[in-house]
């Protein structure tokens, strides 16, 4: 029979824990793995706040969200008549998870007010992790298949191993891989913002890079291919356009999985570990 585990979170205040602003609610859960001796994943996806992520040696998976306890109102204009006067609904915190065989899936209130989550995971674990506004995503100390998305925030991925996809709108995207995963491809970009990432020193890749306002810069030896920038024709309304991919195509020792990195409007970092 497969191992479910549903917990729901309430309000957890301890004495040891930081200070925090009078309206601030703040809770844990602590979510026991099924098997705690295999790697496992964890799903979160916010519209408000940030995701901070650490592998430890620990084997829960221990979640402490923040949020500044204040509900977003639908509407500014309406008034309350003579005489009546708003009662308070609570400020608690909404915060659920659900674990199915080493795979935790994480559901917030962040889409009615900001929820801030700081999250312990054992090292061998897969995120898959999202937030649109008012946060960034950091990840440390983490083997597995990371998917990252962001929109108004950056993103920073420390000490990882495996491989990792990720994206932003605005902000900066900065990745240091310990070991990578030599047979799956990468992508990492960002629209407003620079994208810096550190590779091993044997890492093998074939990389496909592109910055339209900015530079690219590596202290790899990159065999850089000398072809032709390739041409897109499309047809409309019974005129043709011919669009250039301007991408960078080049070799990191040899060549191996396709990663690419994108930014419009910065530069790109190419990093070799010291």
């Amino acid at each position: 029979m497969n191992n479910i585990v549903t917990a729901i979170a309430f309000l957890l205040l301890t004495g040891t824990a930081p200070v925090l602003a009078q309206d601030d609610v703040k809770e844990q859960l602590v979510i026991p793995l099924s098997d705690p001796g295999k790697p496992g994943s964890i799903e979160i996806g916010l519209i408000n706040g940030f995701i901070h992520v650490v592998g430890y040696t620990g084997k829960d998976v221990v979640i402490d969200a923040v949020s500044d306890g204040q509900r977003r109102e639908r509407s500014t204009s309406r008034a309350a008549e003579p005489g009546m006067r708003r009662i308070p609904t609570g400020n608690g915190l909404e915060l659920s998870a659900e674990e199915r065989n080493n795979r935790i899936k994480v559901n917030t209130s962040s889409h009615s007010k900001p929820v801030n989550l700081t999250i312990k995971v054992p090292q061998r674990f897969s995120l898959k992790l999202s937030t649109v506004n008012t946060g960034d995503i950091i990840v440390e100390n983490v083997n597995g298949e990371l998917e990252i998305n962001n929109v108004n925030g950056p993103i920073e991925l420390t000490n990882i191993s495996g491989s990792a996809v990720a994206n932003t709108v605005n902000g900066d995207l900065r990745a240091v891989f310990r070991e990578v995963d030599s047979k799956t491809p990468m992508a990492f970009s960002t629209l407003n913002g620079r994208v810096d990432v550190t590779f091993p020193s044997n890492a093998k890749a074939n990389v496909k890079m592109k910055s339209d306002r900015g530079d690219i810069f590596s202290d790899f030896d990159i065999d850089i291919e000398k072809a032709q920038p390739k041409a897109t024709r499309s047809s409309q309304s019974g005129m043709y356009r011919v669009s250039v991919e301007d991408w960078v195509y080049g070799k990191i020792n040899g060549g191996g999985p396709e990663i690419m990195m994108k930014s419009m409007q910065g530069s790109i970092f190419v990093r070799k570990a010291k």
